[in-house]
């Protein structure tokens, strides 16, 4: 049980960020409780280092590289200024990053989404006024809803593809889950000029300028990275629909990667600027994770329960909350083989897609994306989202989302 204690303990200081007068990071608290396991021998040093996803590390690292070389180069700037430049009020910009960021994700992934955008979002809310949160909100709720609908959109998505063996997944994706999504992305916007109406300044006409590209040949290199990862994702696709074969997104990240570090001429500025404190986030989570895990209570929570466990609502409720709680990626890790015993079909898991995925609007911890968007703000000094503003707005949403995704299935 002192896993559940110390993931419960872990749940509250990332709620509070502070011990008396000192301010905690996110890393720094889901560190220390990783290191409590340890030393108490609630797991192995040689389970904890096969407990992290290194495939998972190594797509982030990777990403991370590519969004530096985009970010320094000033070549990120100028893609948002083309991206952004019709946008006349914040009405046009919020709907533009929901919905070039939802759909982005569902084919990037929401990862990386959050990795590029969040730079930009603090670009654009300085360049206009605009409350740091509220952007960096808005990317959240866009990553997290739009990468619902592909299997390309989140790990626990291919997770879910992979394992359940869905013929023409993407497919099969955009056809249960496309529609919802895109109506729950227009939900999203009304959240926010509901939750924020301040932000929405009507007679306010936004100006755009073109940022100058600060380094040619780090810029061409970031250009060539961009373009290795949108014609790898293409091909992807193309080879899971016409082979059945999965290209693994991590190949294909990696050797985006390394032309952005090889062609370009700023190696050491690029290492410098990877977020390496949302990489140890990462790893010491997952062997967090892997002690509770182990302790077998949510598994046998779940099997105890009095409901079949395929009902949609059971499916739906218990990824929601439970998410929260263990992540989603363990979470449907832990569900799907549940699923799959109990004769569960396709439809039940899109359902296990929509819950575990779109459990990332109701809170700061319910998805990856958003503690990435979070740490790459703060270590850029540019803003944050407090666990209590993202849940005021979140929890409510959330809602919603469900019973459009529910009402959808009900049809």
């Amino acid at each position: 049980m002192i896993p559940l204690i110390v993931l419960g303990v872990v749940f509250l200081l990332m709620m509070v960020r502070r011990i008396g007068n000192v301010q905690l990071d996110l890393w720094q608290i889901m560190g220390v409780g990783a290191l409590v396991v340890l030393i108490l021998r609630q797991i192995s040093p040689k389970e904890a280092f096969f407990a992290v996803n290194w495939e998972v590390m190594l797509f982030l690292l990777s990403m991370f590289l590519i969004g530096a070389a985009m970010e320094e180069s000033g070549y990120l700037a100028h893609v948002s200024y083309e991206v952004f430049k019709r946008a006349r009020n914040t009405d046009t910009m919020v709907l533009c990053i929901l919905f070039v960021g939802g759909i982005g994700s569902a084919f990037l992934m929401n990862d990386t989404l959050a990795i590029v955008g969040t730079p930009v979002m603090l670009h654009l809310a300085r360049k206009h006024d605009l409350k740091p949160s509220f952007l960096l909100l808005t990317l959240a709720f866009a990553v997290t809803t739009g990468s619902v609908m592909s299997p390309l959109g989140n790990p626990q998505n291919f997770l879910i593809a992979s394992e359940g063996k869905i013929s023409y997944s993407l497919l099969r994706f955009v056809q249960y889950l496309g529609i919802p999504t895109i109506i729950n992305l227009f939900v999203v916007y009304g959240f926010l000029r509901l939750f924020y109406p301040d932000q929405f300044h009507e007679e306010k006409v936004l100006s755009h300028s073109q940022e100058p590209i600060r380094h040619k040949r780090l810029a061409f290199a970031a250009k060539m990275a961009l373009w290795i990862l949108l014609v790898g994702i293409v091909v992807k696709i193309v080879v899971s629909l016409v082979f059945s074969y999965e290209i693994p997104l991590v190949v294909i990240t990696v050797v985006a990667a390394l032309a952005a570090f090889v062609i370009g001429d700023s190696r050491k500025k690029l290492v410098e600027k990877v977020d390496w404190h949302t990489l140890v986030f990462f790893m010491v989570m997952f062997i967090l994770m892997r002690s509770v895990w182990n302790t077998g209570f949510f598994q046998g929570l779940m099997e105890k329960l009095p409901f079949s466990p395929v009902s949609p609502f059971v499916i739906g409720g218990v990824s929601v909350v439970v998410s929260q709680f263990l992540s989603n990626v363990p979470l449907v890790a832990l569900y799907l083989p549940l699923v799959l015993a109990a004769g569960g079909g396709v439809k039940e898991m899109m359902v296990l897609a929509a819950g575990s995925t779109i459990a990332g609007n109701l809170s700061l911890l319910g998805a990856a994306s958003n503690v990435i968007i979070v740490q790459n703000a703060e270590k850029r000094k540019g803003g944050t989202i407090s666990f209590w503003e993202f849940l005021r707005i979140g929890f409510p949403l959330t809602v919603v989302n469900i019973v459009v995704y529910g009402l959808w299935f009900m049809l």
